[in-house]
This record gives structure tokens, sequence and C-alpha cells, in this order.
């Protein structure tokens, strides 16, 4: 839904990152992700790019910043604004640990109830259609846990949009020590929406991803 719109003004290209949608055999990794990210940034063939993440995507695109910035010119950071190391990440040590042990059916059939008793059918089809990433959880959060908090901020050079939903408690609780690091970062909350605020309010993410894009195009 963000693409059809966006793409109306911007050349944008979507990313399956490993072990997610057709790179679903692929093993995870941060470096693999990160010189994902980078190959579609080269084929759009417009130079740095916007680099938009949600949660698992947002640690990614932090990772991309600190092994790429020569591909970076400006990141939206959404859904992963909390800091993934100490004593607050051990609940999801417990969820990596657990998923493995359930059935994979059994896990997406749950999923898309709850993904159609929230969304409407528009907004989610397209992400049942294409599954789920269960078996590479593991892996993404094993490496992901214990290593990114407020400082990772410090390796972006570019402008940043924190965008979270308002009643994502969880991950967004430490927006303000991200925001704080960084000297070109500012938060927008997108109202009543929850961590997959993409979904809970569509239009107003993609009209805050647009008016960013808009600011970096402005000042470039």
């Amino acid at each position: 839904m963000q693409l059809a719109a966006l793409r109306e003004e911007f050349p944008v290209v979507a990313i399956d990152l490993p072990g997610h949608g057709k790179r679903s055999a692929q093993p995870w990794s941060l470096s693999t992700a990160t010189e994902i990210i980078a190959s579609a940034v080269d084929s759009l063939d417009r130079g740095p790019a916007l680099v938009v993440g949600h949660s698992l995507g947002g640690y990614a695109s932090l990772e991309f910043a600190r092994r790429c910035p020569e591909h970076l010119r400006g990141m939206v950071l959404a859904g992963a604004s909390a800091s993934t190391r100490g004593l607050r990440a051990t609940p999801y040590r417990w969820v990596a640990r657990l998923v493995p042990r359930m059935p994979a059916d059994r896990l997406a059939q749950w999923n898309d109830r709850l993904l159609r008793r929230l969304y409407p059918q528009e907004v989610v089809e397209a992400t049942i259609r294409s599954g789920y990433a269960f078996h590479t959880l593991p892996a993404a959060w094993g490496e992901v846990l214990g290593r990114f908090d407020a400082d990772a901020m410090r390796c972006v050079k570019v402008p940043v949009l924190i965008l979270n939903g308002e009643k994502d408690a969880v991950f967004r609780a430490g927006e303000a020590d991200f925001a704080r690091v960084h000297p070109h970062a500012r938060v927008e909350l997108i109202p009543r929406a929850r961590h997959l605020a993409n979904f809970d309010d569509p239009d107003a993410f993609t009209d805050a991803v647009r008016r960013f894009a808009r600011q970096l195009s402005a000042v470039s």
C-alpha cells in the first residue's frame, strides 16, 4: 500500500531480507541484510537513498548505516527505537527460543486470524500471501539482541525520522534517547497506532514518509 502511493512521486523498491519472502531459504545475517539493502539502492541508480526500515528492518537499517554510509541519504526508523541490550531484551530471547518449538503452520494460522480480525483485507492480504519468517526469528533476533541501543545512532550521518505508533509502548521505549543522540533526528507518532503502524493507519504512515522524503529532496 505504501509502495503504490509513494511510487507516484519517487522511485521506490521493496526488498525481502534474508529468510523472508522470496529469500525464505536464505540464512539470516545482518551482513547479508546490509548487502541486500545496498544492492537495492544500487538498482535504483539514483545515488544515496532514503531507507525505510520497520521493526527488524529498522535494526538492519541501523547496521546498514554503519557499514554503508555512502549509500544513505536519509533514514526512517519505524518501530525500532528500543534498546535490544540488557534486561529489557530478556522477553525477546525467550520468544526467540520458544517459536521454533511450535508448528509453523499453527503459528501462521494464528497470525492470519489475528491480522484479519484487526485490519481490513486490502491492508493485510499481501502479507498473508507472502507468509511469515518464523524459522528466521531465532537467528535474526539472536543477532540483533544485545547489539543495538541509542549509541547506534552515532553511526548514522544523515537525517533520521523516528516514526512510531503512539501505542507501541515496547518498540518506542527508547525513542527519546535515540533522538537525543542524533543531531538531525526527530520523532513523529502516528495517533492510536500500535507496532504495525503502517497497518493501523497506512495513509498516515505513507504521508509521514512522503513529507520526510520531500524535505530531503528540498535540502539536496
